[in-house]
């Protein structure tokens, strides 16, 4: 494929985005009906509908037929799940709550700072297991890697390791020899093999995500902090079951360290090894996506802010638009595979130091003793 192809797709797509989002929003970017507070109805609310368009919901919205107050609203209706210690378990779709306007089965949704939340009518506790969109990109993402990596295992295990790579095997492999080579050889040494399947899943993991949330009517994952906290989780935990005597001996009793200093220095070195790390990789993803679907939505936005003050003002900020747009669309299929590589990278780092063996130490004491 030409450049000049994948530059009029990208092109294609990122328009097509943003004209979904017109068909969608315009009408209420310039419909304004005053309310019995004084208020105005109908002006476009910009932090909800950011925080709309990247937060989790109870259906995976498409786009609107229409519009104004009359636009149909087409969307895929998610399983809602819900468990009542009272009522017990309650199983339905959520188009029976009609985008909110009507309650069902004693349980209600509404929209706070532009997050989709459900109460239950008498005010009893409920444990909430529903399938949301995000939930749902999780579940499309692990089939991609499912069949990905199966499809490529099963033409290794056929075709050995000799026989040139086709097909998806060709594109995967570089990428699989990129994180030996560079990540997990120069990081974990003579126990990289072990750590493999983590680094890769990681990886891909995460990059799928990635892109998924870059695509109209897509999803918005790793931009989720408690999906980030869960994969810094997975990485701790394993960091700490393959970590050493000598790893936990620098944390509690900083070698050559005079005892004074201990007493400052070892807090430190707990906070800096059990909860900053983790921490810092969870909120570096999740910041990074986020900011990048915040900044696209924004600058889509300034159209219908633009607009209504002027009609032509809003026209003529489209090309400007569309061309930020287009920009930092490219910018972020770049921070996609860069925020994947990192996570991928630091947590090789993490755990090279956790199983990194007590030689400094020792050719030390021999340098000493000659």
């Amino acid at each position: 494929m030409s450049i000049k192809s994948i530059l009029l797709a990208t092109f294609l797509l990122v328009f097509g985005s943003q004209f979904i989002y017109a068909q969608e929003r315009g009408a209420e970017a310039t419909v304004v009906e005053p309310t019995t507070e004084g208020q105005e109805e109908g002006k476009l609310d910009i932090k909800g509908e950011i925080f709309g368009h990247i937060s989790d919901s109870y259906d995976w919205h498409l786009f609107n037929i229409g519009e104004g107050h009359n636009a149909t609203q087409v969307s895929v209706p998610l399983p809602v799940i819900l468990i009542n210690p009272t009522n017990g378990l309650s199983v339905f779709l959520s188009s029976n709550f009609h985008h909110g306007h009507e309650p069902y089965n004693g349980y209600e949704l509404y929209v706070e700072n532009g997050k989709q939340k459900i109460r239950s009518q008498d005010g009893s506790t409920f444990y909430d297991i529903s399938i949301t969109k995000n939930v749902l990109c999780l579940f499309i993402s692990v089939i991609i890697l499912w069949f990905l990596m199966t499809g490529v295992a099963k033409k290794y295990k056929k075709n050995g390791i000799n026989v040139a790579p086709t097909g998806f095997q060709n594109a995967i492999e570089p990428i699989i020899g990129f994180i030996q080579d560079s990540v997990a050889k120069p990081f974990l040494g003579k126990r990289y093999a072990e750590f493999m399947p983590l680094l890769l899943t990681l990886f891909f993991f995460i990059w799928i995500n990635n892109l998924l949330g870059l695509l109209p009517f897509g999803f918005n994952l790793t931009g989720n902090i408690a999906v980030t906290l869960l994969l810094a989780l997975v990485f701790f935990v394993i960091m700490l079951f393959n970590s050493n005597k000598y790893f936990w001996g620098h944390i509690f009793n900083p070698p050559g360290v005079p005892g004074w200093v201990k007493v400052i220095l070892v807090p430190i070195e707990i906070l800096s090894n059990l909860i900053i790390k983790p921490a810092a990789l969870a909120i570096r993803l999740f910041a990074n996506i986020f900011a990048g679907h915040t900044i696209i939505l924004s600058v889509i936005l300034l159209i219908f802010i633009f607009s209504g003050l002027s009609k032509i003002a809003g026209i003529v900020f489209i090309p400007v638009s569309v061309g930020f747009t287009v920009f930092m669309f490219f910018l972020e299929l770049l921070v996609a595979a860069i925020q994947a590589f990192i996570f991928t990278n630091l947590t090789a780092v993490f755990i090279g130091q956790a199983i990194e063996e007590h030689h400094h130490d020792e050719a030390h004491a021999g340098e000493g003793h000659h």
